[in-house]
This record gives structure tokens, sequence and C-alpha cells, in this order.
């Protein structure tokens, strides 16, 4: 039988170009890069609508600039990808239906080039990627601290047998692997009618920090993203990034699988984002999430997939710069 990861090296929802122009460098020789983009192109593991395979490409091409590699931040004259010396992997060959050899090579080339001594943002795909993302970085920068924007806690089961893969399982998964403890985690933006109370029972022995849109609302964001700066801050040295874009209200961003009304607007999450990125030692991250089917005019959901990218580098950038 023919090895279906060689069979076709190129799959119609992959990219052909970088992301904003960047140089493209493959794995096996990033030379100085100090973060690299990489595409996982996955979306066999959601439970609703698929289409995130196409995140990575629409993700990369949602932008009205030169791809010139070169991105001068208005409020602070930055061009993070300069400053961090941003390359791009292009996306890793992911063919449909082969899950768990997914997950392993999604892993092993995030790990390679946490390794490397780079930042790994991966441009998803559906969120069953954050399980190979987060333990690959915590295998290399130790313990940890995870901060998630999400309208869902991703903490379930997907079987009575105890089979963790899929887009909402992977926190369960990084904590239960003892890849990432529940006290280093914090959750953002979590709303809806899911998990069910025995998972959030769960979630709470675990002693997650979860901060649902109702508390949002209440105290405001930015005392909410205080608390998160300050418990990532504490006693981890390292701070992964996992944006699920269905966090921000449909309304804003409709192109997801999974969409639930009532979320942050763009505008909180880009702002949180760089903030974090300037205060928080981040080692990685990933935007998950994105389905180019389900997008509304004018894309939009992919360019803010594009800008939550570009606001994690200006932060980045800033506090390199500091």
């Amino acid at each position: 039988m023919t090895d279906p990861f060689h069979a076709a090296q190129v799959h119609s929802y992959t990219s052909r170009g970088s992301y904003s122009g960047v140089p493209a460098r493959p794995l096996d020789d990033l030379g100085d890069a100090g973060v690299v983009i990489l595409g996982a192109p996955l979306d066999w593991a959601t439970t609703y609508r698929a289409g995130a395979r196409m995140g990575p490409k629409a993700i990369r091409e949602a932008d009205y600039l030169g791809f010139d590699g070169y991105r001068p931040h208005l409020p602070t004259g930055i061009d993070p990808l300069g400053v961090l010396n941003v390359v791009d992997a292009g996306d890793l060959v992911l063919p449909p239906g082969y899950l768990e050899d997914s997950i392993d090579l999604i892993g092993a080339a995030v790990e390679k080039i946490a390794r490397h001594g780079a930042v790994p943002i991966v441009l998803g795909g559906d969120h069953s990627i954050t399980w190979p993302n987060a333990r690959a970085v915590a295998a290399v920068h130790g313990d940890i601290a995870l901060i998630h924007f999400d309208a869902h806690a991703d903490t379930g089961m997907t079987s009575a047998s105890g089979t963790l893969l899929g887009h909402g399982t992977p926190m369960r998964r990084l904590i239960e692997s003892g890849a990432v403890a529940g006290h280093r985690f914090v959750q953002i933006g979590l709303r809806g009618y899911w998990p069910e109370p025995e998972t959030v029972a769960w979630m709470e022995e675990q002693q997650m920090r979860t901060y649902l849109m109702t508390e949002i609302g209440e105290r405001g964001l930015r005392a909410v993203v205080e608390d998160a700066v300050a418990h990532a801050a504490e006693g981890a040295d390292a701070v992964f990034l996992s944006v699920d874009i269905d966090v921000v209200d449909p309304g804003m961003a409709p192109g997801t699988g999974t969409p639930e009304p009532g979320g942050l607007t763009s505008r909180e999450l880009l702002d949180t984002l760089r903030r974090l990125g300037r205060e928080l030692n981040v080692v990685g991250a990933d935007v998950v999430e994105v389905s180019p089917p389900y997008d509304g005019p004018g894309q939009i959901t992919a360019f803010l997939a594009n800008r939550c990218v570009l606001e994690i580098l200006n932060g980045m950038a800033e506090r390199k710069l500091v």
C-alpha cells in the first residue's frame, strides 16, 4: 500500500505562500529564526462543522498589504517580523483520516522548532492540535502555564474507553498526561451550555482558573486579564497561548465550526493578546478553529486570525526591546 504521507506532498487545502511574506524555511534549515510560523491543516477531530483544515491557508492569505515580510505596528512603530526574525515553515502534510499519525507529526515538528530555540506559532486546524503543540513546548521548556481563549472548555472525553483525541478534549489530555498541570491553566471567554456539570466539577478539582463571559461582563476584561497575567507569571517561567477564534462573538467571527453567541469583541481579543505577549514570556502559541467555508463577507474571521498572530508578535517584540 502506498504511504499516504508521501503519496502527495501538497493538498489542495494547504497554503502556497508564507505568512505576510516572511522568509520560507524548511524545518531542517531554520537558521537563526526567532519565531517559526507552522500550518497544521487538520480538522478530522471536529464534532460539528468541519473546514478548519483550510484555516492556515485562509489566515496566511487574509491580508491587503504586500507580502514583503514587513509589518510596522501603527501604535509602536515596531516591525515584529524583523525584530523577532520570523520565518514560515509552511504546512505539514497531514492526510485526512490519519488522526493519530497527524497528531504525532505535529508534535514532532513543534518540538523541533522549540528545541531549535525558536517560538512556534501554529496556524490551525481544529483545537485538537493544541494537545501536541503544548505537549511539545512543555517537553522543551518544562513547567509552563497555558492561557486558553475559547467559548468551550475543551476538557471533555470522547469515549468511555478513555480515548482523548478530539477538538473538545485537548486541555483534559494535557492535564491527565502531566504535560501541563491543572493549576497552570487559565481559560478566558467560556460560555454557553457545554461542558456538563460533571466535567466542570473535574475542572475545579484540577484547580483550573476559568473566567466565564458572565464574569467578564460583570468585572470587565481588564480585571480578568490582570488576574490571568498574575496567575500565569506565578511560578511558571514560560507561557503557551491557545486562541480558539470562537472566543469572539460570531457576529465578528462567523467562520468557525462551533459558534457560540455572546463572546468577546475582536478589539478586546487583539488588545489582550498584545498585552500577554508583552508582559509574559510566550514560548509558543496557536490560533485555531478558523473554518473558511462558514466565514462571512470579506473573510472577516480569517482577517481577525491573521491579526491575532500579528498582535501576539507585536507584544513579544515590545518585550524583547524593553
